[in-house]
């Protein structure tokens, strides 16, 4: 047969027995039991009430304990993390340190050669080369580039516009024609050539094909006035 459990007032105190000094409620747990005891019906002070409020008292202080370790926890990997990533900044700072110091230690022939910084850019970003490109070209290749002819036609000499003609035929007569835009939707170098002779940027076939037919006009024109014109051993 089962023993039935004993009350806990006819039981001796465990801390007692345990050689622990006895814990009192404060008067807000006092008064907190005593509520209890009155919502219950019973008459206080009783034991039932204050061993109620005794136990939640004790549940709060092992949550409080258990957050405190996790918080300590979290503290001390936090506090790892950082010592570990100070360790390797440090090691990062040490190694390009000692890569500067061997640069210069090295001896200038087998340095890299650099490049220079205020070398001027050879393409100009609107179409064409600028003048530097045309002086990196003549120093490689001993091409003799001149810029484009912008000049309107009135004002051209047969030799300007046997240069914009030629140009204009080559460029955009061609069959077939090179892409004028890009995936995005952006003129090609092709295409911004026009504006270094002083023509609309074509971003079409059509265009292109325009210009190509001006280009036709002015060879034409300049193949008159070459005729026209007399020779100077006649």
């Amino acid at each position: 047969m089962a023993r039935k459990p004993r009350a806990p007032w006819s039981k001796a105190n465990p801390r007692k027995r345990a050689g622990k000094a006895s814990t009192h409620l404060t008067s807000a747990e006092k008064a907190t039991a005593k509520a209890r005891a009155r919502r219950a019906g019973r008459r206080y002070p009783n034991l039932v009430d204050n061993m109620s409020v005794a136990a939640k008292k004790a549940r709060k202080t092992r949550t409080s304990g258990r957050k405190r370790s996790a918080q300590a926890r979290t503290k001390t990997a936090t506090t790892k993390k950082a010592t570990t990533k100070k360790a390797a900044t440090k090691r990062r700072a040490a190694s390009s340190a000692k890569k500067r110091s061997a640069k210069r230690a090295a001896p200038r022939s087998q340095a890299k050669p650099r490049k220079t910084a205020g070398r001027k850019r050879e393409k100009d970003p609107r179409g064409g080369l600028t003048a530097a490109g045309r002086r990196a070209f003549a120093e490689r290749d001993g091409a003799q580039l001149r810029p484009g002819v912008t000049k309107a036609m009135s004002e051209m000499t047969p030799q300007d516009m046997r240069r914009k003609g030629s140009w204009a035929v080559r460029f955009y007569g061609r069959d077939p024609l090179p892409p004028l835009v890009d995936a995005k939707g952006r003129p090609t170098r092709l295409a911004l050539s026009a504006h270094a002779w002083g023509e609309p940027v074509p971003r079409t076939v059509a265009a292109a094909r325009k210009i190509a037919a001006k280009g036709e006009r002015l060879l034409a024109r300049y193949h008159r006035l070459k005729e026209k014109t007399p020779s100077r051993g006649g």
